[in-house]
């Protein structure tokens, strides 16, 4: 099983060299942490910053410099600041390789809901609506299971929708799953530790397995 920072470090193995990456609120934003040594990729946040770094150290900590999560970020050589409609118009014109969100429910068909819980007081969708409607590339950083035991990969979504049909792959603490275009989610490894049929009593949605599914390398 994985814990938050094996989560995205098996996500950082999906980026590639010269990606525009955009690292939703969460454990998406540890993944900066791990890009590997041999590729540049250039990160981006909605709120107006184009090539951020991984995390700084303590004294290195700059209060002015956040990413849209409001936690403080590093910048890399060449990095530019700019207003968030700019941010949005790189966002919504299709200039984002790859979108690494959080979320609460994924279904079997690939609707994400990420952004609400009804009952609960938030603040609004942030970015959300306009990266899942604008990217190609989503993958999704998340537990398998809510804190009481249930599937978050259902067959459906019973929160609000924040995207239709957009996630194209899933990394959990159990297992890294594809989206089949057809629908179904289709296991691709297994958490060190996990085996498939954990995997099956923890999937509510249409799950396939095909031949033998390695353990992941991390």
């Amino acid at each position: 099983m994985l814990d938050k920072v094996g989560i995205a470090k098996r996500i950082a193995q999906e980026v590639r060299d010269g990606w525009y990456i955009n690292l939703g609120i969460g454990i998406p934003t540890l993944v900066a942490n791990y890009i590997p040594d041999n590729i540049n990729v250039v990160l981006q946040s909605e709120n107006g910053l184009l090539g951020i770094g991984p995390f700084p150290t303590e004294e290195k900590v700059d209060a002015d410099l956040i990413n849209a999560g409001k936690q403080t970020v590093s910048m890399m050589p060449g990095s530019v600041l700019f207003d968030s409609s700019e941010s949005f118009g790189m966002i919504r014109g299709g200039h984002v390789d790859l979108t690494i969100l959080g979320a609460m429910e994924v279904s079997e068909n690939g609707d994400i809901s990420n952004w609400k819980i009804p009952g609960k007081m938030v603040k609004g969708m942030g970015g959300a609506m306009d990266l899942v409607a604008s990217a190609d590339n989503i993958i999704v950083a998340m537990q398998h299971r809510s804190r009481s035991g249930d599937s978050k990969l259902l067959k459906e979504c019973t929160l609000p929708i924040t995207g239709i049909k957009c996630v194209k792959k899933i990394v959990t603490d159990l297992a890294v799953l594809d989206i089949l275009p057809q629908g179904g989610f289709q296991l691709i490894e297994r958490a060190p530790g996990v085996s498939v049929e954990e995997i099956e009593n923890a999937t509510a949605g249409k799950l396939i397995v095909d031949g033998d599914i390695p353990e992941m390398k991390i």
